[in-house]
């Protein structure tokens, strides 16, 4: 059975690791003006002309959110996390969580259905690791910061009286 009360460790520093590889195929293709991602569906020429952003800068974005992106899940477990307001860090992770489950969700529905981007069904596998890991990070976070309750069910939050 599992326990969810208990925050996990795991999951933060799996997303870390899944964001800081993000980073590193965004780089990839940052270096060679290219849209898409290293061993992903190719984006046509046609397509990659249009795009409303030079290709480099899209890619060097890309890369550079998947990196803050690791930070934030770092954060998330980390000392230095609780430095952060815990009101931040939930409207960050209210931000995050929505994105990679979002991109995620495109990857699994593309990878099994086919929806026409090109995903395979082990990128669909990736996606669905993604959100799961995503999901118990910031789930993990709630639990782990909640306010201590008192006897009695009272709230021993700041300015609850006593």
């Amino acid at each position: 059975m599992v326990d969810v009360d208990r925050p996990r460790r795991w999951p933060a520093y799996a997303v870390a690791l899944l964001l800081l590889g993000y980073a590193a195929g965004k780089a990839v293709f940052a270096l060679q003006a290219r849209l898409g991602f290293p061993g992903g569906p190719p984006v046509p020429a046609a397509e990659a002309a249009a795009y409303f952003l030079d290709p480099a800068f899209a890619q060097w974005l890309a890369s550079a959110s998947g990196v803050v992106g690791a930070c934030v899940a770092l954060a998330t477990v980390t000392s230095f996390g609780r430095w952060v307001s815990r009101t931040l860090m939930l409207v960050v992770l209210a931000v995050m969580t929505p994105a990679v489950v979002g991109g995620g969700g495109i990857m699994a529905l593309d990878g099994f259905v086919g929806i026409g981007v090109g995903w395979q069904w082990y990128h669909g596998v990736l996606g669905l690791v993604a959100i799961g890991a995503t999901v118990e990070m910031s789930r993990s976070y709630l639990v782990a910061t909640r306010p201590a309750r008192r006897p009695g069910g009272a709230s021993a939050a700041p300015g609850a009286g006593g």
